[in-house]
This record gives structure tokens, C-alpha cells and sequence, in this order.
């Protein structure tokens, strides 16, 4: 399991609908080491502080396993050609990771680096209106949904700082809750 991109962005405008709005889910990956502490990484801004951010989802990891879906499904939506890989930030995350898929994450495992850093799992990411429109295409909350490709929220237990190609370990925590099992609970039913 290791990282394969750190990712941050500053609040900017975004199109949404033919609308001007505020986001930073546009991450760019960073090189060399990133700190990072209790409200996420040095560098990276959250528009909305209500879905986004604070101590409990300080941190926003996305698997890489799930890109080549994305990159399929933005091609069928023709707003991306059959080539084009998804960029490591393209899904609003801070960590792009390898090795670690929402099924195999539960609320309270701890991610642990070797530089003494600890992240928690938290919570899954819901999608909402600007995950559709960085992603090109209004169906993509609708698919992230369908999928279970959500990614997970991370709080920070041990501050450190985070580079690409940092591996880490899992070490389980209650196994009360899975991650994939808290998305699906909260997003039945509902339209996106």
C-alpha cells in the first residue's frame, strides 16, 4: 500500500450549470513532502467547511484502482478521449492511493507511515453538484453512487508530512463499521 500522489488546491471558481461557484476539489499533485496536522494538509483550502475539511475529514484519499472506470465512463460521456488517463486530484482527493479499496476500510483503521504520522479512516466521501461538473458529465455523482467509488475521509491522529511513493501499513481498528457498508447506508434512496 502506498501513496502515489499528494494532492492540494486553493479555493477558485468553478462552473457549475452556467453559474460561477467557489471549490477547491480541483487538487494538483505536489512534489516532495507535504506536512500535514489536525485540518489536513499544508496548502489546501476547502470552499464550503460544512461538507469539506475539519478535523474529521481533514484529509480525502482516493484509490487508483478505480481511475480506469472513470476514464471509461468520461469517454462515454465524450468529455474525454478513450486515452486520456484521469488525473491524480481529478476526484477532489488529497492522497491518491494504491493498494487500500473502501471494501477493505473500516471507521477506525489507522493508516501508519513510517515517519510516525497516523491517519484514521472516518467517514466515506458523498458526491455532490461539483463532483459532476469537474468530472465533465451530470451523471457522475449518480455513477459515484452506483459504483460504491467513494473514497474515504481521513483524521489526523500523529501530524507528519506526506510524499509520493510513501508506503504505509493498516492496522485495523474496532471493525464495527465498514466504510463501503456507511456509503450505502447513507445514500439509499436518495437522487443525485
Amino acid at each position: 500500500m502506498k501513496i502515489l500522489s499528494v494532492n492540494v488546491a486553493t479555493v477558485q471558481p468553478l462552473q457549475v450549470d452556467g453559474k460561477r461557484v467557489m471549490s477547491a476539489i480541483a487538487k494538483q499533485p505536489q512534489t516532495g513532502p507535504v506536512a500535514y496536522g489536525g485540518m489536513g494538509l499544508a496548502g489546501d483550502e476547502q470552499a464550503d467547511p460544512t461538507v469539506h475539511g475539519g478535523l474529521a475529514k481533514a484529509i480525502y484519499a482516493y484509490p487508483s484502482e478505480h481511475l480506469p472506470f472513470w476514464r471509461t465512463v468520461r469517454a462515454q460521456a465524450r468529455v474525454a478521449g478513450w486515452e486520456d488517463e484521469v488525473p491524480h486530484g481529478l476526484m477532489g482527493e488529497n492522497l491518491t492511493l494504491s493498494g487500500v479499496l473502501e471494501d477493505d476500510l473500516w471507521v477506525g483503521d489507522q493508516l501508519r507511515f513510517a515517519d510516525g504520522g497516523v491517519l484514521v479512516v472516518s467517514e466515506p466521501r458523498f458526491p455532490c453538484y461539483k463532483f459532476n461538473a469537474v468530472m465533465g458529465f451530470a451523471k457522475a455523482a449518480k455513477l459515484m453512487v452506483e459504483s460504491g467509488y467513494c473514497g474515504t475521509y481521513l483524521a489526523v491522529l500523529v501530524s507528519g508530512a506526506l510524499q509520493a511513493g510513501d508506503s504505509f501499513t493498516l492496522e485495523p481498528g474496532e471493525r464495527a463499521l465498514k466504510l463501503s457498508d456507511a456509503f450505502r447506508a447513507r445514500t439509499k434512496g436518495k437522487r443525485f
